[in-house]
């Protein structure tokens, strides 16, 4: 084993240095993939925003809805089959041009029936447009990758986005009846938030999705600017779209990660867990040989006299039998008076009673009424069961005594 250390050890030294030299060559690189996924802890995931929806939305239930609109509300309709009617706020941020006909349909009967829908995307589905009569156009950003937001109605300074190439905006819209609520601005303002009243309901439509990813809200003073525009939306019960996420194509790998996946991107911890597993698996190695064979425990055999002389006592007991009972207690107790003071017993009379009651330091009265019970049931011939209760008593007042 001497010769065996110094091995271990080189082989040790020799993995921890190539750890130490392969940690320091790879770069982490980031996943900036605009998923707006709500399990998504990347840059561009949604998963601070969908974690703090319950606070924002006191008192009201948020449901994220994994389904289609259209199967989804259809289900949840007052003719629907599902747990509940839909009524309240549908909030939908990026990758609502997967919505289909059918849905974008559900949508807008969702909001003309007295709820809210919102929806923050680059862009929306063909029929909103045709629909609600609204045109967006681009503008790229040439000068550098920053355009600022703003909100008409909050005093707030304005928002630096960066990272940003361009702004959607609305080209056209009924500025009348539609309400301005939002800019975003390279060179100039373009509107890019506004109210659409719908029936009895509203449809708000933003478009600068990226103001709701983790990366923004941990920026700076960003995350006030998401507070403002959610702000205008009401009291209510919230439905927070998945579907559009899945259908994205988006893979959802945050989800099928475990909670080891976060300790292994962190370096240090990184090669602690590959460390302590190398550890484990070459003690194991060096240390197999050393273990003896499992020892099997033998039992040692169990005293059963109680329980054997416990049998017999009830058989005698239960077949009535209380003379070989009243004989078997007496020859007992006389024999445990011989070993214990080394007393004779043959002849029970005044004299062994005076040796019996000196040897024990019993008060005389109490061993001569035990002797004298004991001389009285030898000379019967019959017994009852009040006879064996008398003189087990007897005895038993003289051990306690």
């Amino acid at each position: 084993m001497k010769k065996v250390a110094p091995v271990f050890i080189i082989i040790v030294a020799l993995i921890v240095t190539a750890a130490v030299a392969i940690g320091i060559k790879r770069t982490k690189t980031v996943d900036w993939e605009e998923s707006f996924d709500e399990k998504s802890n990347k840059p561009y995931g949604v998963s601070i925003l969908y974690k703090e929806l319950p606070n924002l939305f006191k008192n009201h239930k948020v449901r994220t809805v994994y389904h289609q609109p259209a199967s989804y509300l259809g289900a949840n309709s007052e003719d629907g089959y599902g747990e509940h009617v839909a009524k309240g706020t549908y909030i939908i941020i990026g990758n609502s041009d997967y919505l289909e006909d059918d849905s974008v349909d559900e949508l807008l009967n969702f909001a003309d029936t007295g709820n809210t829908l919102f929806i923050s995307d680059y862009n929306f589905p063909q029929k909103i447009h045709d629909t609600l009569n609204i045109d967006t156009d681009y503008i790229a950003n040439e000068k550098d990758s920053i355009s600022y937001q703003s909100l008409k109605h909050f005093n707030l300074e304005d928002i630096i986005i960066d990272k940003n190439e361009g702004d959607m905006f609305f080209a056209s819209f009924d500025s009348i009846n539609y309400n301005v609520l939002g800019y975003s601005k390279i060179d100039y303002k373009h509107v890019n938030f506004i109210e659409i009243p719908f029936g009895k309901g509203q449809i708000y439509l933003h478009l600068e999705p990226k103001v709701f990813t983790n990366y923004n809200l941990l920026k700076e003073n960003r995350y006030k600017y998401v507070e403002g525009i959610l702000s205008h939306l009401p009291e209510t019960d919230v439905y927070f779209d998945s579907y559009t996420k899945i259908q994205s194509g988006y893979d959802g790998d945050v989800e099928k990660e475990s909670n080891l996946s976060w300790f292994l991107e962190q370096l240090s911890f990184r090669w602690a867990w590959y460390t302590a597993i190398i550890f484990g698996i070459l003690f194991m190695i060096f240390n197999a040989k050393r273990k003896q064979r499992v020892i099997r425990i033998i039992k040692p055999l169990q005293n059963t006299t109680v329980a054997f002389v416990k049998t017999v006592s009830n058989l005698y007991f239960d077949t009535q039998d209380h003379k070989n009972l009243i004989d078997k207690k007496i020859t007992y107790f006389l024999e445990k008076i011989r070993t214990d003071f080394n007393l004779d017993t043959s002849v029970l009379n005044e004299v062994f009673t005076e040796k019996l009651a000196t040897k024990t330091g019993k008060k005389k009265e109490d061993v001569k009424k035990l002797i004298d019970y004991i001389n009285w049931l030898r000379s019967k011939n019959e017994f009852f069961e009040e006879n064996l209760i008398k003189l087990n008593r007897h005895i038993e007042a003289f051990y306690n005594k």
